[in-house]
């Protein structure tokens, strides 16, 4: 490894860098509690959108804010697809595009956090990115799930359907696990100078 190589693995591999990785780990490694552990949580309370969101807000790297949350969240649904029936899988398969695309556009979403990481600012960005989510999930369920009439009363049905799981799993477990993110990283920042350095908005 020569010098040139040494310096850009220094750069990367920050005291900051590596906090936000391991708290992205440990976000995916609680996704994967609330599946294999059934009935601990609701199936929807689980921290992706909210990791996304702090992803994009907090890594320096833009590149980075967008690639690290969806490779822990591909390696997350590895390991649940193999414990999937085939039935199941194929659907997971079928909406894997949709659902990793949603994750990147909330990445890109937590871009405009830089630098204004405020409550409220994140309260609302998380709102939007669960109700986002919410509705783009559910409207390709009724376009490609056969589930649903192919009419306004079918995809009012389909979000009729989605809704407890959005009014009790993805909105709530978003707000507090953006909290629980985003809090826990200002509280260290503040502890350890070495952290602090929040990249701003473009």
């Amino acid at each position: 490894m020569n010098r040139s190589q040494i310096d850009r693995t220094t750069r990367f591999l920050t005291p900051r860098t590596l906090v936000l990785f391991a708290m992205v780990a440990f976000a995916v490694g609680y996704r994967l509690v609330v599946y294999f552990v059934p009935g601990l949580l609701p199936w929807n309370f689980t921290p992706v959108e909210a990791m996304a969101l702090f992803g994009g807000a907090c890594f320096a790297d833009r590149r980075l804010a967008i690639l690290i949350p969806l490779a822990a969240m591909a390696v997350a649904d590895t390991l649940i697809a193999l414990a999937l029936p085939a039935a199941q899988l194929r659907d997971w398969i079928v909406m894997a595009p949709v659902i990793y695309a949603c994750i990147a556009l909330t990445a890109f979403a937590g871009f405009a956090l830089r630098g204004r990481v405020r409550i409220l600012n994140v309260a609302l960005a998380a709102v939007g990115s669960a109700t986002g989510f919410f509705l783009v999930t559910n409207f390709f369920v009724w376009v490609g799930s056969g589930m649903y009439p192919a009419n306004i009363s079918g995809l009012i049905a389909c979000y009729v359907a989605g809704l407890p799981f959005y009014q009790y799993g993805s909105l709530p477990g978003t707000l507090l696990w953006s909290a629980v993110l985003f809090g826990t990283f200002a509280l260290l920042s503040r502890r350890y100078t070495v952290l602090a350095g929040a990249p701003q908005a473009a």
